[in-house]
Formats: structure tokens, C-alpha cells, sequence
């Protein structure tokens, strides 16, 4: 069936300027980018949502995606970039950006938003499409370990300033407290909201006094957490950012105890998979067989029809292949995690080997993440653009 699908807008790189860099801990940093007016209306976004940024570092390419840690902001975005042990990039941001630097950003897009409300968000990358938020009483609950604040700050702040009726808890796990990102900005949101806000700093390698807020956050503590300082069934929507393991552990447990999963609304730094790297998908050097043992692989993006034949031994990836014939398609993690590479697939099938980006409605309509999904059949088509 041909490609009919009216183009929604998809997320572009521009360069952009960094304007402010804030440090946050010794091993991390606020950046804050110039947008200008021009490119205002591209830059739209809704709290929770992410940007990737892209470097030649060692003399290849480098994606990363960060949090967008303020509430939207015409003109303006600010991100949050820890260290990681080894990262390129974070490494390389936390001892070089500077105001006045120039770097390669996309457009905003994640769908890790707030659903409450009569309409909540109907299409990734579609900040029109979320409701205001609502006037009544609504309890929000939040888990947030290491870097994984960056999101949650400003949906937190974001709920709390649109609706004198919105309450939240927030959890958020350091191994001590000098990894504290946003220390003030929190302490600020609590002075604000004190009778709205509830912040409880866990911390796994400091003795606090309360055993709640000591140690690793696991299933027991959890528990605790639940029959104390929360009460699960009363809570509207949860936010949970973190390491795989820990959102993971918090998903098992709220559907234990009868929590409906699309109450839950969460996002991973990484699945904790080594290969599940940027690079993995970087268009790598295959060639067609000539032979004829190929797959046809066809895709719409930005409204052209592209085609490239994929070796059946090479096992490889929407995402790799139609990288190797178009440079402009649309990815960043590569590891399942954010969505970037969303598509949807009109013809033939796929397996998708990682999903922790995409809900069951969208994958019952037919979208994959490209950068997990290989051909099972000897045809397929794609459509980026749906």
C-alpha cells in the first residue's frame, strides 16, 4: 500500500549557542542554549521532554540526549549534563562548554509527559496536544535517582505552578548528599509549596536518621515507603526516572499492589546494555548481497520515498540501513530508551528486540523503534513521518 501519511513534525538538529553553564555538583553542569526567534516555534516542548546533542568528538559523531530541566521557556533551554564513568561526551561537555559555544541540537521530542487531564497527550512531539492541566485536586508521586531529576524538576515544578490544587511527592535517590543536583532549585520549590511539596532525599552511602532514607532503595524500603509518607492508592499519575534496575523495581512493586500501569509513566537513563550504544547504529558498512538473498526496505521521511536492500545475513536494523542511504534519519540513544527513531511500519514485519520508549497503543498501531527493529519478512516499509 503506498506511503499516503500527512507528515507530522519531526524532530530537526540546529546549531544553537550556549548562552549559560551553571555547575550543579562537582560532576555536573546546567547548560543553558540560546534559541532564537526564528527557531522559537521549533523549539516548542512540555516538561519531561529531551533534546539530543550532537558532536564530532575523536573524530566521529556523537548523540547524547539530556532532560530538559525547566518548564517551557520561549527563547530559552536549559539541560542538565552529569559525568558518566568513561562518557564522551558528558565528559568532554563538563570541561569544555562554555557561553558562547556553538553546538548541534534537535528539537525537543519524548513523550515521558503528564497525562492528567481531560485530554492528556495524544502524539509524541505534539506539545499542542496536552491539556492545561485541570483545577482539581490531583496527588502526583515522583522517583528520581542520580541525573534522572533533570526531567522530573521541571514536571514538578510545572504541575505545581498550574494547578493550587496539585500535590506532590517526590523521592529522589544520591549516593551522597554532594551528588545532589538542583539542591537549591529544590530547596526553592519547597519554599514556595511547603504544604504542596514533599521532598525525601535517599541517600545509599550517607546514615541519615530516618532507616527510610538511608541505604538502597529496594523492595522492602519501598514498602516501607508506601505504608508510611505515601498512600498509593490515592496517587493520580507517577513519574520514574532512574537506572533500568530501580524503575524496574518500582514498576513490579506498584502493580503488586493493584496500581494500573497507565497511571505510571516513566523513563531510563540506559538499559544498563553495554552494545545498546549511539554508535551501534551509525549507519555501519554493509553491503547489499549479490546474490539476491537481500531485504527491501523502503521508508518515507520528510514526505520522500527512500529504498535500500539489506543482506539477510547481516541481521540489521531499519534504523542502520536506512542511515546507510540517508544521514538525516531521525535517532539518538540507539538503545531503545528514548524514541527518537520512532516509525511506523505499512507493510511487512519486524521483530523488536527493546522497548522501553514506545506505549502498547502505539505499538498496537504499528510503530517500532527502528534502531531495535530487524525484517522478518523480505519486504518491509517504513514510514518516519507518521
Amino acid at each position: 500500500m503506498p506511503l499516503t501519511t500527512t507528515p507530522r513534525r519531526r524532530a530537526q538538529f540546529h546549531t544553537l549557542t550556549v548562552s549559560a553553564v551553571r555547575p550543579l555538583t562537582d560532576n555536573a553542569v546546567e547548560v543553558t542554549l540560546a534559541v532564537p526567534e526564528e527557531l522559537a516555534d521549533d523549539y516548542g516542548y512540555v516538561s519531561g521532554q529531551y533534546v539530543a546533542l550532537r558532536k564530532e568528538l575523536e573524530g566521529k559523531e556523537v548523540r547524547r540526549s539530556y532532560s530538559i530541566c525547566a518548564p517551557p521557556t520561549r527563547g530559552e533551554l536549559k539541560i542538565g549534563i552529569k559525568r558518566d564513568l568513561g562518557g564522551l561526551f558528558s565528559n568532554w561537555a563538563n570541561d569544555n562548554l562554555r557561553p558562547g559555544d556553538d553546538i548541534d541540537v534537535m528539537s525537543p521530542t519524548g513523550a515521558f509527559t503528564s497525562k492528567h487531564g481531560p485530554h492528556g497527550m495524544t502524539a509524541l512531539n505534539d506539545p499542542e496536544a496536552i491539556a492545561e492541566e485541570s483545577t482539581g485536586l490531583s496527588r502526583y508521586v515522583a522517583f528520581a535517582a542520580g541525573s534522572g531529576i533533570t526531567p522530573i524538576i521541571s514536571i514538578v515544578r510545572s504541575l505545581l505552578e498550574a494547578n493550587p490544587n496539585a500535590y506532590m511527592n517526590l523521592v529522589y535517590a544520591n549516593r551522597a548528599a554532594m551528588d545532589v543536583m538542583f539542591v537549591e532549585d529544590l530547596a526553592d520549590l519547597k519554599d514556595r509549596f511547603p504544604t504542596r511539596l514533599a521532598v525525601h532525599h535517599v541517600l545509599s552511602r550517607e546514615q541519615r536518621l530516618s532507616p527510610t532514607h538511608s541505604g538502597r532503595i529496594d523492595a522492602e524500603k519501598l514498602r516501607s515507603m508506601f505504608g508510611t509518607m505515601i498512600r498509593p492508592e490515592v496517587v493520580d499519575e507517577w513519574f520514574l526516572c532512574g537506572p533500568y534496575e530501580l524503575v524496574q523495581l518500582i514498576r513490579d512493586e506498584l502493580s503488586s499492589i493493584g496500581i494500573s500501569d497507565d497511571k505510571v509513566r516513566y523513563e531510563l537513563f540506559s538499559t544498563g546494555d553495554p552494545k545498546a550504544a549511539p554508535e551501534a547504529n551509525a549507519g555501519r558498512a554493509v553491503v547489499a548481497d549479490p546474490s539476491g538473498a537481500n531485504i527491501s526496505i523502503t521508508f518515507r521521511l520528510d514526505g520522500l520515498e527512500g529504498q535500500v536492500e539489506s543482506p539477510k545475513s547481516a541481521k540489521e536494523t531499519l534504523l542502520n540501513a536506512a542511515l546507510r542511504v540517508r544521514g538525516d534519519v531521525p535517532f539518538a540513544c540507539a538503545g531503545g530508551v528514548c524514541g527518537t527513531c520512532r516509525a511506523q511500519i505499512v507493510e511487512g514485519e519486524v521483530d523488536m528486540a527493546e522497548n522501553y520508549a514506545l506505549e502498547p497503543d502505539e505499538v498496537a498501531a504499528g510503530y517500532v523503534l527502528t534502531c531495535q527493529s530487524r525484517p522478518t519478512t523480505d519486504a518491509v516499509t517504513v514510514n518516519f513521518d507518521a
